[in-house]
């Protein structure tokens, strides 16, 4: 079958791994500057230009307690058991970052995980990185659990104080915990007044109010720790002059501080280079030290522990590979880009590279019950007591496993070494870096074909263009649906092909990314049509919160819509609803309203509700999103997409098929049937993904399917 579809007919797109590859860059050069060339490693690294001998090179271990008492054991590049923080300094480390929350328990003494880190942790772990030769960065949050930009929950302790009440208790608890750090030799370099305070800190908003908060904790550093560096800490360097107006902010309330700090991952906040200047615009207009407190990479997209990753399949970015050295090329990178801010870039802090499982998916439950007891998952569902949002999250393992510098089981990966190979450079065998992907996105109706060559990276820096043959599953493509397409070159190597058909969207402008928003109509208060990072598709999206109840309605007229089936879609995200809140989705035709809620759970936990819709002969539609808030509910809704509904068509059978075919050890048969059998697994996987393929088709692929495994015939006769 031919597949008929509209639009372009293909377009190159991201680079993707090949398992774990090894590292894109130029040859490593010798170090003219302490006489050691490029060593020999498992990864290549470029040396990093202009990089200081004091610069920090930080890891935040947050979790390291609780990982420990989950029965984790860290382990060496050998394998070898070893005290983590020895490793750390060995790899080239020099800084342990550790965050601090105020009392991340409940009233009976339950934590609240994410290592449940409170100042007598901190301690223990500010003693074990001093013993091993490292500073510590002491990081406020100020808050009793997670705090960043999209929540700055004040301490249970301090609930309902006025602005004054808080900076006073911020001045009072910063200066009795820095005072235990001191009491236990504790070697603290650096102190972090609050995490990611774009929008608040210690439940304070608004400049005046939070360079008050900000003042009162850098005042109880200078009184504890004269010599340590006060840090603030941001993020979204990405958004067109938030660093300085927060820098200007902070100067014109006169704040005591010493470095801008900044969150910097790739898959939110933009490029390199306009890090380097942002940071660097702050660094010359007020005389501060600049660095990164954040950052990381995936070396994998498999999930470690059962609990589903941040950083997946379905939300990785394209920047770099998931592989070990990708994930060494981003460390790499973001530090040349902080060393290339001058002088005044003092320093990257790898996040949670130590956030490793506590045991593998098929152990869920016993993973469960350790991420309970000792706080080694993302949050324990004693935490929804003091964050209603975090329930959302109750028995979250690690989010972060896939982004560790550890495997699995604890053994150091390649990539931790990196701190140490950016001072010396570092080369390793020639082999493939990564491999072009290939995209499509093309509406129903069109044919669609793949290039005939893909470009082939390798580690040396050289790419090759290298012919390629595709899949004939290309031509099983039937209606819309992700399709993922294999293909090999003509040297072995695999690659894939993803391509995306959509069906027609009679909803105008479905993403709010067109300027003229005419055909919106938006009511009530607290939403508006702007630009947010919470948008799902592209920037703008329908944004909500208000500090009091509220409510709003969204409504397009949409026209001209040939009768029939249809399905309303929309994509949302949000939080701190109350029990009687609701965001709806409608549709109206002269059949009558249908409609369906968003569960709004949490950040990034998308909702896709679906609305049926019968449309009569006039053609028309009225689309509505509407929401009944209390105070403090927030959310976001985007890409609303009216789309003519497919009938359903039963694949219980193809995929029964799929299954048996794929379970059978193609290295015992012989090299025609495999191929043959390899054929049909990639025919039915491709009908699999369409969103309601035609019934002949189903039909058809399981015929195939059917006859390769018949026709098997295994190495050596017989069947």
């Amino acid at each position: 079958m031919h597949a008929r579809l509209r639009g372009p007919a293909w377009a190159v797109a991201t680079t993707v791994t090949l398992g774990v590859l090894l590292l894109a860059a130029a040859p490593a050069t010798a170090d003219p500057g302490n006489g050691q060339g490029p060593v020999p490693a498992g990864i290549v690294v470029r040396k990093v230009d202009n990089l200081p001998p004091d610069f920090a090179s930080g890891v935040d271990v947050s979790t390291v307690l609780a990982e420990e008492a989950s029965g984790v054991v860290y382990r060496d590049a050998d394998g070898r058991p070893t005290d983590l923080f020895t490793l750390l300094k060995a790899s080239g480390v020099n800084y342990v970052r550790v965050r601090v929350w105020n009392d991340p328990y409940d009233t009976a003494g339950h934590g609240y995980g994410g290592g449940t880190v409170d100042i007598d942790k901190a301690v223990q772990i500010g003693r074990r990185a001093t013993a091993a030769g490292l500073h510590l960065l002491v990081d406020f949050h100020y808050s009793d659990f997670w705090a960043d930009p999209s929540k700055q929950r004040a301490p249970k302790a301090w609930a309902g104080y006025s602005v004054a009440q808080t900076v006073a208790a911020v001045g009072a608890y910063t200066a009795a915990s820095l005072q235990k750090l001191k009491a236990a030799g504790v070697d603290v370099g650096m102190v972090q007044v609050g995490n990611e305070t774009n929008n608040g800190v210690a439940g304070v908003t608004g400049w005046p109010a939070m360079s008050q908060v900000f003042s009162a904790g850098s005042a109880a550093v200078r009184a504890v720790f004269p010599q340590a560096l006060v840090a603030l800490h941001f993020t979204n360097p990405e958004k067109a002059g938030f660093y300085s107006t927060a820098a200007a902010q902070l100067a014109a309330n006169h704040v005591d501080y010493d470095v801008f700090a900044s969150s910097y991952y790739p898959y939110w906040h933009g490029t390199l280079d306009n890090l380097t200047a942002v940071l660097k615009q702050v660094a010359d207009t007020y005389g501060k030290k600049v660095m990164v407190a954040e950052t990381s990479w995936d070396y994998t997209l498999a999930d470690g522990d059962g609990f589903p990753n941040t950083v997946n399949a379905s939300t990785a970015t394209d920047q770099y590979p998931a592989s070990v050295q990708g994930q060494a090329n981003e460390v790499r990178d973001v530090i040349q880009a902080v060393a290339n801010v001058g002088a005044a870039g003092i320093g990257v802090f790898y996040w949670e590279p130590a956030w490793v499982p506590v045991g593998p998916p098929s152990a869920l439950q016993h993973n469960i019950a350790l991420w309970q007891s000792t706080g080694s998952g993302w949050a324990t569902s004693y935490a929804g007591s003091y964050d209603p949002d975090a329930a959302g999250i109750a028995y979250g393992g690690s989010a972060w496993d896939n982004q560790a510098m550890f495997d699995a089981t604890g053994r150091a990966l390649p990539s931790l070494s990196v701190f140490r190979y950016v001072r010396t450079g570092a080369t390793a065998p020639r082999a493939v870096y990564t491999v072009q992907h290939v995209t499509a996105a093309v509406d129903e109706g069109t044919p669609v074909s793949l290039p005939t060559t893909v470009q082939v990276t390798y580690n040396t820096g050289a790419v090759k263009a290298e012919p390629v043959t595709w899949s004939d599953a290309l031509q099983w493509i039937s209606g819309p649906g992700t399709y993922t397409i294999p293909g090999s070159t003509h040297s072995g190597t695999q690659v894939s092909a993803t391509v995306t058909v959509t069906a027609p969207n009679y909803v105008v402008n479905p993403s709010f990314e067109q300027s003229d928003l005419s055909m919106w109509q938006l009511t009530g208060t607290g939403a508006s049509i702007k630009w947010t990072s919470d948008a799902s598709d592209g920037h703008e999206a329908l944004a909500f919160w208000a500090a009091q109840p509220y409510a709003f309605t969204l409504t397009q007229h949409v026209t001209g819509v040939p009768a029939g089936a249809y399905t309303l879609t929309a994509t949302g995200q949000g939080g701190s609803l109350g029990a009687r809140d609701s965001v709806l989705l409608a549709a109206t035709t002269t059949a009558g309203t249908t409609t369906a809620r968003f569960a709004l759970t949490g950040w990034q936990q998308w909702s896709h509700p679906s609305v049926p819709v019968q449309v009569g002969a006039d053609g028309a539609v009225t689309v509505t999103v509407t929401g009944s808030l209390s105070a403090g509910a927030w959310g976001a809704v985007d890409d609303v997409r009216l789309v003519r509904a497919h009938p359903t068509v039963d694949r219980t059978a193809l995929k029964a098929l799929v299954d048996r075919a794929t379970a059978v050890d193609q290295a015992r048969c012989t090299p025609p049937t495999a191929r043959a059998l390899q054929r049909a697994i990639e025919i039915g996987q491709v009908v699999l993904q369409a969103q309601s393929p035609a019934g002949d088709v189903v039909d058809r692929a399981q015929q195939v399917l059917t006859a390769a495994l018949d026709g098997v015939r295994p190495l050596g006769g017989g069947r």
